[in-house]
């Protein structure tokens, strides 16, 4: 107990993506260490999400666990989906996003997400956002319903026929 410090958020197990609200568990040596460095970064965070993840903490298990569900779901036919179009794809254990390796295609990440926006209306984000060992990858989120998913990946089958 005195060595663990426990640091969670509500993004995932609630739906709650760009809430930014989470929390942190710990001796109170540590969380007052933390508030130091907290209350001169941050003011707080809004009323509406405190209240939203005080309602899924007390009334959402049952969600959460068909959430799980449905994202195993998605990110199974989004990793297949990249795979039988031909770029290779690591299979996440959390969050919701992809990240395959686009280096094949000669384009870097940014020239490869703005010519698919442009040429098939399918945004995704470059991998050098994320810094520059990150370049020749773009992010896919699978947050999206398995319809828009697979049309994604049609779009996205389309432009690789294309340029490979």
């Amino acid at each position: 107990k005195e060595r663990t410090i426990l640091i969670n958020g509500f993004s995932k197990a609630f739906a709650m993506t760009g809430w930014r609200l989470g929390y942190i568990a710990a001796e109170h040596e540590f969380i007052e260490a933390m508030n130091k460095i907290h209350q001169y970064t941050t003011i707080c965070a809004p009323i509406t999400a405190q209240y939203a993840a005080i309602k899924g903490i007390y009334e959402c298990e049952e969600d959460i666990v068909k959430m799980r569900e449905t994202y195993n779901q998605r990110r199974k036919f989004i990793v297949n989906g990249f795979r039988e179009i031909g770029f290779d794809c690591f299979e996440p254990k959390g969050a919701f996003y992809i990240f395959p390796p686009i280096k094949k295609t000669g384009m870097t990440s940014q020239e490869f997400c703005k010519k698919l926006l442009k040429e098939e209306k399918v945004a995704v984000v470059p991998g050098n956002a994320f810094g520059p060992s990150c370049e020749g990858y773009i992010r896919v989120s699978y947050a999206y319903s398995i319809d828009k998913i697979a049309k994604a990946l049609e779009r996205i089958k389309h432009f690789a026929e294309k340029i490979l």
